[in-house]
């Protein structure tokens, strides 16, 4: 006798969730040839130097990819573990409540607030 088939559920499929925005991959660069250690800290680290180190080429610019969804961060770059540096190449910024500046990077969004091309 043949085994009954399985009867086909009518209920649609539940679909994997889409993920949220997706990420892309954000250079920043310091150049400092005589600094021993650069390290990137931001908002999206929580601030903290042991997360993102940085990787220095033969003549003194540090380097170093970030994975971050679209949105807007501050940043920072701490030179030989002690001096809070912020990006000399990026003129936009703003105050910290340490009367200092972080500088800002926006990403996947353009100047009117849409995503970049």
């Amino acid at each position: 006798m043949k085994e009954p088939g399985k009867k086909k559920s009518s209920s649609p499929r539940l679909t994997r969730a889409q993920k949220g925005p997706k990420k892309e991959s954000v250079l920043f660069e310091y150049f400092d040839p005589s600094a021993q250690a650069v390290a990137l800290v931001g908002d999206f680290n929580q601030w903290s130097p042991e997360g993102k180190p940085m990787k220095r080429d033969t003549g003194g610019l540090w380097k170093v990819k970030v994975s971050l969804a679209p949105g807007t961060y501050q940043y920072k770059f701490v030179v030989n573990g002690d001096r809070w540096e912020e990006d000399p190449l990026n003129l936009q910024r703003v105050m910290n409540e340490h009367g200092t500046f972080n500088s800002v990077r926006n990403v996947g969004i353009g100047a009117e607030g849409g995503p970049t091309a």
